[in-house]
């Protein structure tokens, strides 16, 4: 609105300050657009929604009033202008006009329609979408500001792309077959969760499967392992190796910094799976020293695992600005724009210095979870597995559930579904006895990371977001759940001798238990 004409109802002095005000909402717009970086202090929800509206109204398919090339301006005797009367709005004549038919659904996405990118390149400019290809740009200009922020400085380029870690990981391989025709394997650190695993089947290559050794509780990455494999088999052969830094207890992250090393070393591409790594300061500072000491082509995140969004997006980042160029361009069609949106919204939401808070904030509840779980543990015989290279998740004994359990025909995995209508969500309970074929290939000791983990487990994991409400009503729980298996074992042999003294090796110190390291490496052909 102009001045001018606002003056003439409300007068002058008002129109001045109402100005002003808008103009203090147009300077953060303007701040944001030219540096694309997350305002250290988050805005206020009027200023996120002033900026979503005008950035839609860029957008072809919320064009009001008359087509610009249709009309003629025509000077009268009283010197004012006329123009003749032309359709409204725009007319749109393509299969894809962004047309929404329920009101409400574009509301949910602020009337954004046309998604972001082209048919050839995921990061092209859409004629028709120039606000959209906007939010893009800025949001990816954050993303790379806040990854950089939160401890990988060495990160150069990154892309939002609308699919989630597993299909990020795809897109990453695919580019990379296209750099490495000849390559057909991929070396991959073992960590029992799917997704991984599956997007090396989906793409084509044959996975190498590198098994993890114990030490003491810990899962770690066999080194040797993996600096044979890559001795035997020619590098061109190779299309990567993949390491994971976040993942479930008592799996440790991987070693990536040496694994990087040994990389650049052999000349071999190497992608982290960084799920949810972002959130942590030792994983971020980990993928750092990775890309700094040796060779990393790509880094994979989660949005909705670190930022806290709904489920559909995925980050992927690399020192090589040409390797995200690649990417965009190998990515087929165009693709949702309501991941960027999300992350768009959220972060200027947050600002920096909220998010660096909370991240320093889970560090903080990892520590009180522990201590709560090793209460509660002690409490019933069993104890917190001595897992130090995994920062986010704990995992705790189930010896003597699993031993209740089995006397009613019953498997340790039963105990989760317990903890479930407890209403305790996200927790695994492992058996480490299951074997499961997972696309041709046979994993003994699924769920556990190793063949033969000496103990059955379950997991809490202390992510983003976490409150110390939720881990007091999480152990409360927790402690009845045991206290009500053990209560059944207690009925049971109730004229028997009490179990509860007898020597166990959950409960056994590191210098009376047996360690057994194995790695093996198979090919699936």
């Amino acid at each position: 609105m102009e001045l001018e004409t606002v003056a003439k109802v409300v007068g002058k002095t008002y129109a001045f300050v109402a100005e002003d005000a808008i103009h203090s909402h147009e300077r953060l717009i303007r701040n944001l657009i030219e540096n694309k970086r997350v305002p250290q202090t988050g805005w206020d929800d009027a200023t996120i929604e002033y900026f979503m509206q005008r950035v839609s109204m860029m957008d072809s398919n919320n064009f009001i009033g008359v087509l610009i090339h249709s009309f003629t301006l025509t000077r009268t005797n009283s010197h004012s202008l006329t123009m003749p009367t032309t359709p409204a709005g725009r007319v749109g004549l393509g299969e894809r006009e962004a047309r929404i038919a329920s009101d409400l659904v574009s509301r949910i996405h602020f009337r954004l329609g046309h998604g972001v990118g082209r048919s050839g390149d995921i990061a092209a400019i859409q004629p028709k979408a120039a606000g959209s290809s906007l939010l893009a740009r800025v949001a990816e200009g954050m993303m790379l500001h806040l990854l950089q922020a939160c401890g990988m400085q060495r990160a150069k380029a990154c892309i939002i792309l609308p699919i989630a870690t597993g299909m990020s990981i795809v897109m990453c391989l695919l580019t990379l077959k296209q750099k490495r025709p000849t390559a057909k394997y991929v070396v991959w650190l073992r960590i029992d969760q799917k997704t991984c695993f599956k997007a090396i089947n989906t793409t084509g290559f044959i996975p190498i499967v590198v098994d993890g050794i114990l030490e003491g509780d810990a899962i770690a990455s066999n080194i040797v392992e993996l600096k044979r494999v890559l001795d035997e088999i020619p590098e061109e052969e190779i299309t990567c190796v993949i390491t994971t830094t976040s993942c479930f207890a008592p799996r440790e992250m991987d070693r990536v910094e040496e694994v990087s090393v040994i990389c650049k070393e052999k000349n071999v591409p190497h992608l982290i799976n960084n799920a949810y790594g972002v959130q942590c300061s030792k994983c971020m500072h980990a993928v750092n020293e990775a890309m700094r000491v040796g060779r990393v082509d790509a880094v994979v995140q989660s949005t909705d695992k670190n930022f806290m969004v709904p489920v559909g997006g995925g980050v992927v980042c690399s020192q090589d600005k040409d390797f995200i160029t690649h990417i965009s361009k190998t990515y087929p069609g165009r693709a949702s724009s309501a991941p960027v949106i999300d992350i768009f919204i959220t972060l200027l939401s947050l600002g920096l210095d909220k998010y660096k808070n909370m991240v320093k904030d889970r560090k903080r509840l990892f520590i009180y979870l522990r201590d709560k779980l090793s209460k509660v543990a002690e409490k019933h015989g069993e104890r917190v597995l001595s897992v130090k290279n995994n920062p986010i998740s704990l995992a705790m004994t189930l010896t003597h559930v699993e031993k209740v359990l089995a006397a009613d025909g019953k498997e340790v995995t039963a105990f989760g579904s317990t903890l479930f209508l407890k209403r305790v969500s996200g927790v695994r309970v492992v058996s480490t006895k299951a074997t499961k074929e997972l696309c041709g290939t046979t994993f003994k000791g699924y769920g556990a990371h190793h063949d033969d983990y000496p103990y059955a487990y379950m997991t809490a994991a202390s992510a983003i977001g976490l409150t110390e409400d939720e881990v007091d009503v999480f152990a409360q729980r927790l402690d009845a759940a045991l206290t009500k298996v053990h209560t059944k074992k207690k009925v049971k042999k109730e004229n028997s001798e009490d179990v509860t003294t007898s020597t166990h090796p959950a409960t056994m110190s590191s210098s009376q238990t047996t360690t057994t390291t194995t790695a093996a490496t198979f090919l699936a052909s």
